[in-house]
């Protein structure tokens, strides 16, 4: 996989507000076939930072009703990327 194709995008949650400012954590939504190493590997050449660690989940969509029929959401691959301190990424800040 190409790094582009590995990160679908940025999550951007309170939560995730709240770690990337206490905790230098960074989350973002990813294939769901990516590795922990394929994800390190594309974060630190597309940012131009150094990862500490990386840590993974997939969560499961929900289901929705729409009246009489029932569907379901697409379950999707998150990761939260620990940065190294004193690195940062100037694309989050301000945001």
């Amino acid at each position: 996989m190409k790094e582009h194709g590995i990160i679908v995008g940025p999550v951007d949650t309170e939560k995730s507000n709240i770690q990337k400012e206490e905790l230098n954590q960074l989350t973002f939504e990813v294939a769901k076939t990516a590795n922990r190493i394929q994800i390190r590997k594309s974060i630190e050449s597309i940012f131009d930072v150094r990862v500490a660690s990386v840590r993974t989940l997939t969560v499961k969509g929900k289901i929705k009703r729409r009246g009489r029929i029932l569907g379901k959401r697409k379950d999707w691959k998150k990761a939260v990327v620990t940065l190294m301190p004193g690195n940062r990424i100037k694309f989050f800040e301000g945001v």
